[in-house]
């Protein structure tokens, strides 16, 4: 029997179970991993620890470790992840939850009132896909207002602004029925669609979620996951998930929210920004993989040697391209692995939750490279634990790739 066929979906594994989970549930990113997850790798635990992720997300790690009364530290090389993480992670008073609750009453009646300027459109490339006129007609009403009623980096406008964003999905003819967001037809506006209720609504889940606030500290921190981090203190674990090897683009999900919220005014930035990714290959960076060389210090081992020798293979469509994508891969999480050392305490654990790929059928063992990778640097007690088998194609398989660091000044 194949270890997959032994394995579940399991969508407590996934971003399905975030969605009951109070703060996880306030956005979803496509995709993204389960607080569930995060909850059984540290639940061992009965003493406070410091906890890093390098790859922030929607901050479910770092969220998680200060709610059982960890210090966690994450970063993000995307600002408006490392926006949203420190909303996720922050403590909101009683005080400001009723302000913010004052505050949404008065910009639901400023829209009401047609009583303000809209702000413009964001500049969102074909943005008729995204929302039909009267509902793009309602969030520039709407953003006007809790501009208008909110003081710039308060923390009611914070939450306000999270509302938003779920109201910016809500309204959409987005979908998330398939693994990356694709758009459903658009269609006219659903006939007597309370807008105004449906960002009331999503005000109200985010307040009841900010009235729970973590007895443990969380700290989000702009920074690329290949430099040191600056940040002082070692670390006694690391709980993340990084990047698949799937060309998933975390900025192309992630348009609405930062061209709405100013974190992104055009393509160019928007492709500037994913190339500086690990694992970006979306508008310009596709172009600039096709001239990309690597490095003579890269990661070097005969499995991966293979893939990207089958890959590059004159007969697949985009073959050298794709191959590029997937040594660019390995070569910055190669570099990140080396860098995370300096970071941990002696005997510290670490945990990679990742996902194999296939192109053009050919198998990448991501498991096996990352266990590579972390033997070659120095690691010991290396283990690839499969965990659940995913939805997209029979082959693929998430795992958990744990190991420990035996050096460290702890």
């Amino acid at each position: 029997m194949t270890v997959r066929a032994t394995l579940r979906q399991r969508a407590d594994y996934t971003h399905k179970f975030n969605a009951q989970s109070g703060r996880h549930g306030w956005l979803r990113l496509t995709p993204a991993y389960s607080v569930r997850i995060v909850e059984e790798l540290i639940a061992r635990c009965d003493h406070p620890m410091r906890i890093l992720d390098p790859f922030c997300g929607t901050a479910t790690t770092a969220l998680s470790a200060a709610c059982h009364g960890h210090q966690a530290v994450t970063t993000d090389i995307n600002p408006f992840l490392v926006w949203f993480g420190r909303a996720k992670t922050d403590r909101y008073t009683g005080a400001t939850i009723a302000a913010t609750r004052d505050a949404c009453g008065r910009a639901l009646r400023l829209v009401a009132r047609d009583a303000l300027p809209p702000v413009p459109a964001p500049p969102i490339h074909r943005i008729e896909r995204w929302w039909n006129p009267q509902e793009l007609d309602f969030l520039q009403l709407l953003k006007a207002a809790i501009d208008h009623v909110t003081e710039p980096q308060s923390q009611p406008r914070t939450l306000l602004l999270v509302a938003f964003c779920r109201t910016l999905i809500a309204l959409s003819n987005a979908a998330f029925n398939h693994q990356s967001m694709s758009f459903s037809p658009p269609a006219a506006s659903a006939p007597g669609r309370d807008r105004g209720q449906v960002f009331a609504e999503a005000v109200a889940l985010v307040l009841h979620g900010a009235g729970e606030n973590p007895p443990g500290a969380a700290e989000v921190i702009l920074a690329d996951a290949r430099a040191p981090l600056p940040y002082d203190g070692l670390f006694d674990r690391v709980v993340t998930s990084p990047p698949y090897v799937n060309r998933m683009s975390y900025i192309r999900e992630l348009r609405p929210y930062m061209y709405w919220l100013g974190f992104l005014a055009n393509g160019h930035d928007a492709g500037a920004l994913d190339w500086s990714a690990i694992g970006g290959t979306w508008g310009t960076a596709t172009s600039r993989l096709a001239a990309w060389k690597r490095p003579a210090e890269a990661f070097e081992h005969a499995e991966l040697g293979r893939v990207l020798d089958l890959v590059a293979d004159a007969g697949n469509r985009n073959g050298g391209i794709l191959a590029n994508y997937i040594a660019k891969y390995f070569g910055d999480m190669w570099v990140h692995l080396q860098n995370v050392t300096t970071m941990l305490s002696r005997d510290a654990e670490i945990h990679y939750i990742v996902g194999n790929s296939t192109f053009y059928r050919v198998l990448l063992p991501v498991e096996r490279l990352y266990a590579a990778m972390l033997e070659r640097i120095g690691f010991r007690s290396i283990a690839c634990r499969p965990m659940r088998k995913r939805n997209s194609k029979v082959e693929l398989i998430e795992f958990d790739v744990s190991a420990v660091w035996p050096g460290g000044r702890g």
